[in-house]
């Protein structure tokens, strides 16, 4: 049995999409291999892979020591320009920063990134493009799936909202780099529509647009409710209460929420970002201003079929991100490793093959 040591810090900082990824990642992990590998969280014993899903400096005081024991991996969540627009820091900090966390990356064995998009960008900033590989986050539909109408009346209800009334709802942190004062400007034109944002401030007053949004959020109109954190246990309610899920967002990576959407059957409208073509596919609606946002949920709230058709291609992408196409990517990842390290040999059963993992060199 071969041991992966798990890293993280996330649940340092509550209510963003690294937490959410880590948790999903590995648990899917536990169960998915656990008849290769056993799983330890900050673990301190030795491991044939270390993997870091955060960026800590104790982490990185660490990795020579990792290193002699076996392979460190290192979750690419972020990135110099996706930093740059969620929070504020002082322009010699940013650069201490963005150097230290390229630092971090440079010296991992091997990086894993959610989007495909991001493996050019990596290479710019001198990381060798077959050092990553692109495994996309998962989420379980143990924890999203759909509600019965029964239930979901029952939800609107809790959270004041009217049975019949078309739902907008928007998951994500208050920043200007979200899409949060665009939201609430077509909310402002679409007044027989609800809107509903779930999420807050993760990094209080450093967040980027911090005192403008909340100078906003005291003048909203009356069909906006802002729910501030959610916790994830109650998010699959948010989800199955909402007619669709708007997220106009200007820069990501691959959001967490898309993949709770899509596990929940509901539309996705998302704008039309280069990011989202390799991972997004036709899985959801996009637009490319607040005129085309206006034009497409007008279109959901009114046109039945374009509205099952939406949905029913939102599922088709939590089929195609499910548990065992994503499992096995992460299989087949962590054995490339053990192949990489020369392991004389690996022998393991799964329901569907047998798989044999041999050293470089034949032994």
């Amino acid at each position: 049995m071969y041991k992966i040591n798990m890293m993280s810090k996330a649940d340092m900082v509550k209510g963003h999409g690294v937490l959410s990824a880590h948790d999903e990642q590995v648990a899917l992990v536990k169960e998915e291999l656990k008849d290769l590998f056993q799983v330890e969280e900050n673990g301190k014993a030795p491991s044939e892979i270390t993997h870091y899903h955060s960026i800590n400096p104790g982490f990185y005081l660490s990795l020579p020591f990792r290193k002699r024991q076996g392979s460190t991996v290192g979750y690419v969540h972020f990135l110099p320009e996706t930093v740059d627009n969620s929070i504020r820091l002082p322009r010699l900090a940013r650069k201490i920063f963005y150097k230290y966390m390229l630092s971090f990356y440079k010296k991992m064995d091997y990086l894993v990134t959610v989007n495909p998009y991001f493996i050019d960008v990596l290479e710019t900033y001198g990381i060798a493009r077959d050092k990553v590989t692109y495994i996309p986050n998962f989420v379980s539909d143990e924890d999203f799936y759909p509600l019965t109408m029964d239930r979901q009346k029952m939800i609107r209800k809790e959270y004041g909202i009217e049975e019949d009334k078309f739902t907008v709802l928007c998951v994500g942190q208050l920043q200007k780099r979200k899409g949060v004062m665009e939201f609430v400007d077509i909310a402002r034109k679409m007044p027989d529509m609800q809107f509903v944002w779930a999420g807050g401030f993760s990094f209080g007053k450093i967040t980027d647009g911090y005192e403008e949004i909340r100078q906003m959020m005291k003048h909203l109109p009356a069909n906006v409710k802002f729910l501030g954190m959610v916790d994830r246990e109650k998010m699959n309610d948010i989800y199955n209460m909402a007619n669709v899920m708007f997220l106009p967002s200007f820069e990501e990576l691959f959001p967490m929420t898309i993949l709770e959407s899509m596990n929940c059957g509901i539309p996705i409208l998302v704008r039309d970002l280069d990011i989202y073509k390799p991972i997004l596919f036709d899985y959801v609606l996009k637009g490319e201003s607040r005129e085309e946002f206006q034009i497409l949920l007008r279109r959901l709230q009114n046109e039945p079929d374009f509205y099952m058709e939406a949905s029913h291609k939102a599922f088709e992408g939590h089929e195609f991100y499910s548990r065992e196409h994503v499992g096995k990517m992460w299989r087949d990842f962590y054995i490339g490793i053990l192949k990489e390290q020369g392991n004389s040999l690996v022998r393991y059963n799964t329901a569907r093959s047998i798989y044999e993992v041999v050293t470089k060199n034949g032994n």
